[in-house]
């Protein structure tokens, strides 16, 4: 048995770069298989939540010619924030972690993004934005999650020609896309299983940046639960990380989106440029109706929509998308 070392996607900007991960203790227990159905899959999913990870391991992160030596924190979790001494390749690049067991190297290879120069930056939630996740009843977001693999979960209707469009938009080649992130209350745990469901719907490939890691099936049941802090933190230090692009904020009414992107507004009066809330009901939340006029107010442009065409007509029409690239969609 030896440890297992998981890689996130990363991110630089001009002066650093920022990669994470987690160390988890050896087991002998396989890895979720997503392919698995019904009570296999609850099982999988279970065991997800139960990973016992690693505290102060030696991680050595690997790059321009540097071996650069950390240790893991109480939950496992391990993150590089490093000054660069030379330019990075624009796009997406390869890092290698590695840390020892028994005097053996155990090493990994993630990839990190350098944006390429351009204007817009996209941040979206997960959870009822793109992923059909029934956040609005905990119960029966909890069965999905246990009994519908990554093949059985479903994705909202056109969203994908909407996040293509952006991912492209202002961009002139096909091998430069925008830079895309993907904030979420889900747990690291669910990262593979974001990962694995983003590109098998051929949504844009994404940095995640997710809530703290749960070791406990008592945490398994709280899933996505409790404050949203985190979100308005991580989506803060993006905006300030990158404070050249302008920024659009995907999300949807069923937990606090609106007024955690009527906050951000009101931080960045200058950087975010739209913000699209998704309507989960039946009916249009009242509260989520004033927080949108609010930033109406401050000049960014809202779309508070049922189906993701009016999103996309939306956009088309503000110009952050061309009507050319959609036709061809």
């Amino acid at each position: 048995m030896k440890p297992i070392l998981k890689l996130y996607r990363g991110y630089a900007n001009d002066q650093e770069l920022i990669v994470m991960g987690h160390i988890f203790r050896p087991t002998t227990k396989e890895d979720y298989d997503f392919q698995k159905k019904n009570f296999k899959n609850a099982k999988s999913v279970i065991r997800m939540f139960r990973i016992k990870t690693q505290k102060n391991a030696s991680i050595y992160l690997e790059h321009q010619g540097m071996k650069i030596h950390t240790k893991s924190l109480d939950d496992g979790y391990f993150k590089f924030c490093i000054p660069l001494s030379r330019d990075l390749a624009y796009g997406w690049n390869e890092y290698k972690v590695s840390t020892y067991h028994n005097s053996k190297e155990i090493s990994s290879k993630g990839s990190y993004i350098r944006p390429h120069e351009g204007n817009w930056g996209f941040i979206s939630d997960i959870d009822d934005t793109f992923l059909v996740s029934h956040t609005r009843n905990p119960f029966k977001k909890l069965y999905i999650l246990l009994f519908r693999n990554v093949n059985d979960r479903k994705i909202f209707e056109d969203v994908v020609p909407h996040y293509q469009a952006l991912s492209s938009a202002g961009r002139n080649s096909d091998a430069e896309k925008n830079a895309f992130f993907y904030v979420s209350s889900s747990e690291w745990n669910l990262y593979r299983f974001i990962t694995q469901f983003t590109e098998l719907h051929g949504l844009p490939k994404a940095v995640l940046l997710l809530k703290d890691i749960k070791t406990s099936l008592t945490d398994f049941f709280l899933t996505g639960r409790g404050n949203h802090d985190h979100k308005f933190e991580k989506i803060k230090h993006i905006l300030e990380f990158y404070p050249h692009l302008k920024y659009v904020l995907l999300g949807d009414d069923s937990q606090h989106d609106p007024f955690l992107y009527e906050d951000i507004c009101k931080i960045f009066p200058v950087t975010v440029k739209a913000v699209y809330i998704r309507q989960t009901g039946k009916n249009k939340k009242s509260k989520a109706i004033e927080a949108m006029a609010n930033m109406e107010s401050m000049g960014v442009d809202t779309c508070y929509f049922r189906n993701s065409k009016e999103a996309i007509e939306h956009s088309e029409r503000i110009g952050i998308t061309s009507q050319d690239f959609h036709e061809k969609l």
